[in-house]
C-alpha cells in the first residue's frame, strides 16, 4: 500500500499554472515557500518579489510558472480540493452505508488536519489555514465567469458533486444537494475564521474538538431526513 501511494500525484487543472510547478524541484520550491509567505503575509502584502527573494531566485522565473499570484492562489486552493478529495475516496472506499461515507465526509471538509507526509512538498496544516482566509478571493473576481470556463473550479465542483451524490443517494427525494454541500463546504470555511477572529459570530471554539463536525453534521441529517 505505501508503495501504491508513492506513485499518487495530486493533479492540479492545467489552466490554472503556466508550467506544472509539481515537474521540477524549482516548481515545488516555488508553491511550497508560496504556500508559507501568503500564509505570513496575507495575499493583499505578498509578491513575486518577495517570493523570489525567499527562494533566492528571480521573479522571471516564477512568472515562467504562474502568471499572477491570483493564479498562483488558485492553484493552492485547486490542489488543497484534489488532496480532499483524494482523502475521501480513500477514506470511504469498501463503506456500504451511504450515511457513514457522508459523515466521513463531513469530517473531512469540518476537521483539524496534518500534514499528508506522501506530498512532502506542501504544508497542508498551513495550506488550509489559506483555504479559511483566502480562498473565496480565487472566485470573487470579474473573471469568475472566464475562469470557470477554462476549468479553475473543477476540482472544488467535483469534490461537491462527489458528496451531493451521497446526499441523493440517502434521500433522492431531497432537492437541494448540491447546495447543502456547497453551503457545509464554505461554512468549515467560515467558521474556522469566525472562531479565529470574529468569536461572538460563532459557538465554535478555536481548539475546535470536534464541534464544527457535529454542527455540521446534525445540520446536514437534519435537513435531508426523510
Amino acid at each position: 500500500m505505501k508503495n501504491l501511494l508513492a506513485n499518487i500525484k495530486i493533479k492540479v487543472e492545467e489552466k490554472v499554472y503556466l508550467k506544472d510547478p509539481e515537474g521540477s524541484e524549482k516548481g515545488r520550491d516555488i508553491v511550497r515557500n508560496g504556500t508559507l509567505l501568503i500564509d505570513e503575509l496575507g495575499l493583499e502584502a505578498f509578491t513575486f518579489k518577495k517570493l523570489a527573494e525567499r527562494i533566492n531566485s528571480t521573479e522571471a522565473t516564477i512568472y515562467r510558472y504562474f502568471e499572477s499570484k491570483h493564479m498562483l492562489l488558485s492553484y493552492l486552493i485547486s490542489w488543497y480540493w484534489n488532496w480532499l478529495e483524494y482523502r475521501l475516496v480513500f477514506a470511504i472506499n469498501n463503506i456500504d452505508s451511504p450515511e457513514e461515507r457522508l459523515r466521513i465526509a463531513i469530517r473531512i471538509l469540518a476537521g483539524q488536519i496534518e500534514n499528508d507526509l506522501e506530498f512532502e512538498h506542501m504544508d497542508e496544516v498551513t495550506l488550509q489555514r489559506i483555504v479559511v482566509a483566502e480562498s473565496a478571493k480565487a472566485y470573487l473576481t470579474k473573471a469568475v465567469d472566464a475562469n470557470n470556463k477554462e476549468g479553475f473550479f473543477l476540482s472544488y465542483k467535483r469534490l461537491c458533486k462527489r458528496i451531493a451524490d451521497i446526499v441523493h443517494e440517502i434521500n433522492p427525494d431531497y432537492k437541494y444537494p448540491a447546495t447543502l454541500v456547497s453551503t457545509v463546504a464554505e461554512s468549515a470555511h467560515y467558521q474556522h475564521f469566525f472562531a479565529l477572529h470574529l468569536p461572538s459570530l460563532t459557538n465554535i471554539n478555536e481548539d475546535g474538538n470536534g464541534q464544527l463536525e457535529d454542527f455540521l453534521t446534525h445540520l446536514v441529517f437534519k435537513a435531508i431526513e426523510k
